[in-house]
C-alpha cells in the first residue's frame, strides 16, 4: 500500500530531527498538527440536484506566526494530503526564516467537471464554513492546485459581506485590482527556475547544454519551462493530468502554450506537433 504524503512528511521530519539531535518535546509536537477541520458543502448544481463536497483546513502549527497555505480543488485530496502539506509549508516557511506557520486546505472535487457559478458557491460556502478559524492573524489561505486569483477573489469577497467591511488581508493571491501582487501568478515559477540555475551552477553545468523534462504543467510548470527555456534549457518533454509529450531535439514551447490557451480547461491533451510523441507521467520522470 503506497504511503501517504502526511506519513511520508512525518518520517522525513523524524529523520531530519535525529540528525540535529532535536529536543524530543519539541518534535513531539511538530509530529501532530495543531487543527484539523473536516467540513460539509452542499451546492445546488446547475441541474437543480443538490450535491454535498468535503473539504479540509488543516493549521500545522502557529508557534512563528499565523498559519499560511493553499488551498486546492482536486478529485484526489484527502485529509492525510492535506495534513501533509500543510506539515511541509511549516518547515518551509522556518527553512527560509518567514514568520508564518504551515496550513494547507482543500475540497475533493473534479473542478473541471462543474460550471464557474458551481465553483463559486462551492467556494463561499467553503469559505463560511472555515472562516472561524481563518484571518490574517490566524491563518492565511492562498491559491494552490486548480484554485487561481479568482478564487482568492470569491473568498475575500465573502469574509468582507461577513466583516462588513473590505478584508484585503485575508488572503494573498488576490487579483492585483483587489490588491494582490504583481508578478503573484509566476512567482512560484520563477522560483523553481531559480533554483534549478543555482544547482546547474554548483554542479558546474551550462544551462545551454541541459535538458529539462517537467511534469506538471499548470501555473508552476509553464512559467518554470518559459523561464528555463529563456535561460538557454531545451525543454523536452511537459505533462500534465492529462498526460504528456516529448521530443529529445526540443520541444515548442510557443505551439504548446497557445494549444493550451486554447483548449478547454487549459491542457495539453490533444496537442500534435511533428517530431513530437507522447509520453505518460511515469515515462517522463524516468528520461
Amino acid at each position: 500500500m503506497e504511503k501517504s504524503l502526511f506519513v511520508t512528511a512525518i518520517e522525513t521530519l523524524d529523520s531530519v530531527a535525529k540528525m540535529m539531535n532535536l529536543d524530543p518535546n519539541i518534535h513531539a509536537v511538530l509530529r501532530n498538527p495543531e487543527r484539523e477541520l473536516k467540513v460539509a458543502i452542499p451546492v445546488m448544481m446547475d441541474d437543480g440536484h443538490m450535491e454535498v463536497f468535503t473539504g479540509y483546513r488543516v493549521q500545522h502549527s502557529s508557534v512563528r506566526g499565523p498559519c499560511k497555505g493553499g488551498i486546492r480543488y482536486h478529485p484526489n485530496v484527502t485529509i492525510d494530503e492535506v495534513k501533509g502539506l500543510a506539515t511541509l509549508m511549516t518547515l518551509k516557511c522556518a527553512v527560509v526564516n518567514l514568520p508564518f506557520g504551515g496550513a494547507k486546505g482543500g475540497i475533493k472535487c473534479d473542478p473541471f467537471k462543474m460550471s464557474r457559478r458551481e465553483l463559486e458557491n462551492m467556494t463561499r460556502r467553503y469559505t463560511v464554513m472555515i472562516l472561524p478559524i481563518i484571518g490574517s492573524r490566524r491563518d492565511i489561505p492562498a491559491p494552490d492546485v486548480n484554485t487561481n486569483s479568482e478564487t482568492m477573489g470569491w473568498i475575500m469577497d465573502t469574509v468582507s459581506m461577513f466583516e462588513g467591511r473590505t478584508v484585503l488581508e485575508i488572503v494573498t493571491g488576490k487579483p492585483p485590482d483587489l490588491g494582490g501582487s504583481c508578478g503573484r501568478f509566476e512567482a512560484t515559477g520563477r522560483g523553481v527556475m531559480l533554483s534549478t540555475i543555482q544547482v546547474l551552477k554548483k554542479k558546474k553545468c551550462d544551462p545551454e547544454k541541459t535538458t529539462v523534462a517537467i511534469q506538471g504543467f499548470g501555473n508552476v510548470g509553464s512559467v518554470a519551462a518559459k523561464l528555463l527555456a529563456e535561460k538557454g534549457c531545451k525543454i523536452i518533454a511537459v505533462s500534465d493530468v492529462t498526460g504528456g509529450f516529448y521530443n529529445p531535439k526540443g520541444l515548442d514551447l510557443d505551439s504548446i502554450f497557445k494549444h493550451v490557451e486554447s483548449s478547454e480547461n487549459h491542457l495539453l491533451k490533444g496537442y500534435q506537433k511533428k517530431g513530437t510523441e507522447p509520453i505518460s507521467n511515469e515515462e517522463l520522470l524516468l528520461l
